[in-house]
């Protein structure tokens, strides 16, 4: 696992990087165009941005930290750094949207006057482009890397373009007609809540591995009947798996004559731990115990594994 811990690292501070200068070009882009084009969602669009610069840094950390190899003080690694770091990005998401979103509902209470011009088009434009690019990009690493926090920064990308898409309807609309300005107020809180429900899921995710929350339960059957079809496998039991850093960390009980020796028990508990490897995904490690069962029930429990 050492060597696709290092390439995930590397790919993932890639990508992270790439993301990041684009962010800062972007962020200079909307503020320019937002203030000379008369877009206050445009600006407020430029704010995310600061954002996703700001979850970029926290993004390289997590993915610098969180991948590191095992050590005498954290013997299971340091994957769950980079589940809080994911767990932070959700946050600084639901905090940019509230910002927005107050500000934006302040906006349309005062029937405050914005009257944006072609050039916030042209900054919207250009964000959505850059950042759905960005998204599409960071989404396929953090997927083949199997890195939750690259995957989130990716939806922290394509929240950053759904709102440039926001902005770029309102400013259309205002441009149209000039009495629909308040659309750009309107384009502004749309935009909170989209990334309030990215910032959620986020959230969400990261919770269910720091709370060691189980599989799906395809998965815990996928992994019982590859256990189970191992030759020597009376029965199974005591299943535990949690999710660390996006990879599988289980241990079970099987279940064999007791009147093998204890090579042959390793031997089967060892053929176990290769059928989990081959067939289970995203498996970072798994620990096999050997229980025996007395001759009696080693018979019945083999007559009901051959009629189950």
């Amino acid at each position: 696992m050492t060597q696709v811990y290092e390439k995930g690292v590397r790919a993932g501070q890639r990508v992270t990087w790439v993301g990041a200068i684009v962010n800062a070009l972007l962020i200079a882009c909307k503020f320019f165009a937002g203030i000379f084009g008369h877009s206050q969602a445009l600006i407020a669009d430029a704010v995310h941005s600061v954002s996703d610069l700001f979850t970029d840094i926290i993004v390289l950390f997590g993915l610098k930290i969180g991948r590191k190899e095992p050590d005498e003080g954290h013997p299971f690694g340091h994957a769950r750094i980079e589940t809080l770091a994911s767990a932070l990005v959700g946050l600084a998401l639901i905090a940019t949207a509230l910002y927005l979103g107050v500000d934006a509902a302040s906006n349309i209470y005062r029937h405050s006057e914005y009257h944006p011009t072609k050039l916030a088009l042209i900054g919207a434009g250009l964000s959505i482009i850059l950042k759905e690019a960005l998204y599409y990009y960071t989404v396929r690493v953090g997927r083949r890397i199997k890195s939750q926090l690259i995957v989130a920064n990716a939806w922290h990308h394509r929240s950053d373009a759904l709102s440039s898409v926001a902005v770029f309807l309102g400013v259309t609309g205002a441009l149209i007609r000039p009495s629909w300005h308040i659309l750009d107020a309107f384009a502004a809180l749309l935009v909170s809540f989209f990334i309030v429900k990215v910032g959620l899921d986020i959230l969400r995710d990261s919770l269910r591995e720091i709370t060691d929350r189980a599989p799906s339960p395809e998965t815990l059957n996928k992994i019982s009947n590859c256990a189970r079809s191992v030759p020597g496998v009376l029965d199974m039991h005591d299943l535990r798996v949690r999710t660390s850093g996006g990879f599988y960390q289980m241990e079970t009980h099987i279940v064999v004559d007791g009147q093998l020796t204890v090579y042959e028990g390793h031997k089967i508990a060892k053929a176990v731990e290769s059928c989990l490897v081959e067939e289970i995904e995203d498996l970072d490690r798994v620990i096999v115990h050997v229980d025996p069962v007395i001759e009696e029930k080693a018979s019945e429990s083999i007559i009901k594994h051959k009629g189950a």
